[in-house]
């Protein structure tokens, strides 16, 4: 028993090792897991919680199909930006009912996690990408709500992770008419 437990120490001590900050990160997922050794260390029950729920769902994405994949860093991201908008909303919810520690909870995990999430576009940037992807419509030919799906995708795509879809699926319908 004594040999087993000095191995699972060896193992423990060369994991640490390798996760120490000399170490580069070159995936989400593995700054993540690193975060959770840092957070483990600082005894930061918040943010050990909540990247162990990031990391759960990023690891329960992965298996959800047919066969399992590994997610590229946009897709664990995209997975990041669904937690953080459950939490919001689950805030909002308790708020509403009363739950006020409920709903502080809920709005501290959003904060460890949108810490993780690029910045969001203001308003006026978006804005003026739609402005300029309705006149490129509008010269070729398409108006309306006939020009709302292509307006979008192409928004989406100047655009990338700095904005919600549902924000710039209103401000095309607004542009639109």
């Amino acid at each position: 028993m004594a040999k087993n437990s000095s191995n699972v120490s060896l193992f423990m001590t060369r994991t640490s090792l390798e996760i120490g900050q000399n170490r580069r990160v070159t995936t989400f997922k593995e700054r993540i897991k690193a975060d959770i050794s840092e957070a483990m260390k600082a005894r930061d029950e918040l943010r050990l919680s909540t990247l162990r729920m990031v990391l759960s769902a990023i690891q329960n994405a992965e298996v959800a199909g047919d066969e399992a994949i590994v997610l590229s860093d946009d897709q664990a991201l995209a997975v990041l930006r669904a937690e953080a908008k459950k939490r919001a909303e689950s805030a909002q919810i308790y708020a509403d009912a009363g739950r006020t520690d409920a709903a502080t909870k809920e709005r501290a995990e959003c904060a460890v996690i949108e810490a993780y999430l690029p910045a969001a576009m203001s308003d006026d940037d978006v804005a003026k990408i739609v402005a300029e992807e309705v006149a490129n419509a509008a010269a070729a030919g398409a108006t309306g709500g006939k020009a709302m799906g292509a307006v979008v995708k192409a928004v989406r795509e100047r655009v990338g992770s700095g904005a919600d879809g549902q924000k710039i699926a209103a401000l095309v319908k607004s542009a639109l008419g």
